[in-house]
């Protein structure tokens, strides 16, 4: 699966007092009507129990020039998230009370509606609750080979 190019997106959660983030490329659209998205996450993953204690969610869309926090997002035993955007624009969404990221190519808050256990992962089937921005002049980070590419000429 790693021949496919995927889009990079950071999926938040407010957790009480604490912010939780991680750097995904499985996450899609599922339907226009109602507008539903799917998010897949590692079972065993503490984001992955906190998204079944929390149901509504953001997802920031990354752009070609958001690698680095890509990385900062994806990094093992990362701080919390409150750290993690310290000194990048974001805001938290009216919706989830999670951390939004400025400046990628989109961001939703979401609200999860079914959960289904897939092998060592756990797929989050979420409605839509509002689409933060969208900025259709940015390029789109994405992820192939295992390396983060700007989609472009």
């Amino acid at each position: 699966m790693a021949q496919l190019a995927a889009g990079v997106a950071v999926i938040t959660v407010r957790d009480g007092r604490d912010d939780l983030g991680a750097t995904v490329s499985a996450l899609m659209s599922v339907s226009l009507e109602p507008p539903l998205v799917l998010v897949s996450l590692v079972g065993s993953g503490y984001l992955c129990e906190v998204l079944l204690r929390q149901d509504r969610w953001a997802a920031s869309l990354l752009s070609a020039g958001q690698a680095a926090i890509a990385s900062r997002f994806a990094a093992a035993g990362r701080p919390s998230a409150r750290h993690l955007v310290a000194g990048i624009p974001h805001h938290r969404g009216p919706h989830s009370d999670a951390l939004i990221i400025e400046g990628g190519v989109a961001a939703l808050e979401a609200e999860t509606t079914r959960v289904v256990p897939a092998g060592d992962h756990t797929l989050f089937i979420a409605r839509v609750l509002a689409v933060a921005h969208v900025d259709a002049t940015l390029q789109p980070l994405v992820r192939l080979r295992g390396r983060y590419r700007p989609v472009g000429p």
